[in-house]
């Protein structure tokens, strides 16, 4: 399988790109964005075959794409080329900074059968797995810095990070949001499903951590954090089936749009 990459100036990108074509199998072989220094260093050190200008020009040298841009608005123009072609499409967090992009994306993978999943690397880490594994939860409660004013969509650069924990450990529909802000952090309760969920958006530097029921985890980051989730991307691409299901690759999006309209 060959993959391309859209948008290189996520440090995601390097590690897709050290573990893919360190291995057999899979290989990144192409990325878009020009023969910028970046991106001639990315070919030297991943020993791509192509560096091409525009996205659409992964077309017919790739069966796979993986869109990493950090801005989240780039997102649909990006990734919709290639789901109409039926391709496996990873979109690195978030899937989209409006609800109307992000179900724009999963109704053009709907009417193309073309898999797709987005997701916070956060959201595989072993800490993350280890409370998902305990079963439903009564109350959640996760926290992780964020930036309103981020140049790369606000609170939905690093605000999905905790909020795609606390949905992976809160599901079902989610029935209210409420917003504080406070000095420093963005506090977030919401009702989702049968759990009760509480988000702290640090303004600041902070941990990630998560909770369930009292019990508190740090979420470690390690230089390999980023492998889970690769490796969900990459069992998606061999075997079509979908790790998240498009419910759940909305309800993050909802509730961060929620979040953004109330500090707007």
């Amino acid at each position: 399988m060959r993959i391309g990459i859209i948008g290189t100036e996520n440090s995601h990108v390097d590690h897709i790109i050290d573990y893919v074509n360190a291995r057999q199998g899979p290989r990144v072989v192409a990325i878009s964005g020009g023969r910028s220094e970046r991106n001639e260093s990315l070919r030297a050190k991943g020993s791509l075959d192509r560096v091409v200008d525009a996205p659409e020009d992964l077309l017919g040298l790739v069966d796979a794409v993986v869109v990493a841009d950090r801005h989240g608005d780039l997102h649909r123009a990006h990734a919709v080329p290639f789901l109409r072609e039926g391709f496996p499409v990873f979109v690195d967090k978030p899937l989209a900074c409006t609800v109307e992009d992000a179900a724009a994306i999963i109704a053009e993978a709907e009417a193309h059968n073309a898999p797709l999943t987005s997701f916070s690397a956060l959201r595989w880490i072993p800490d993350t797995e280890a409370l998902a594994a305990e079963g439903p939860a009564r109350r959640v409660v996760t926290s992780g810095p964020v930036d309103p004013d981020s140049p790369y969509g606000g609170i939905f650069f690093y605000g999905i990070h905790p909020v795609d924990v606390a949905l992976r450990l809160a599901p079902g529909p989610i029935r209210s949001v409420g917003v504080t802000k406070l000095p420093d952090r963005i506090a977030v309760q919401a009702e989702v499903g049968d759990t009760e969920v509480e988000i702290n958006l640090m303004l600041g530097e902070a941990p990630f951590t998560g909770s369930r029921d009292g019990v508190e985890r740090t979420l470690e980051l390690d230089e390999h954090y980023f492998v889970p989730g690769l490796q969900a991307f990459l069992a998606m691409a061999a075997t079509c089936e979908q790790p998240i299901g498009h419910d759940d690759l909305l309800r993050p999006i909802h509730l961060l749009n929620a979040v953004a309209k109330a500090i707007a």
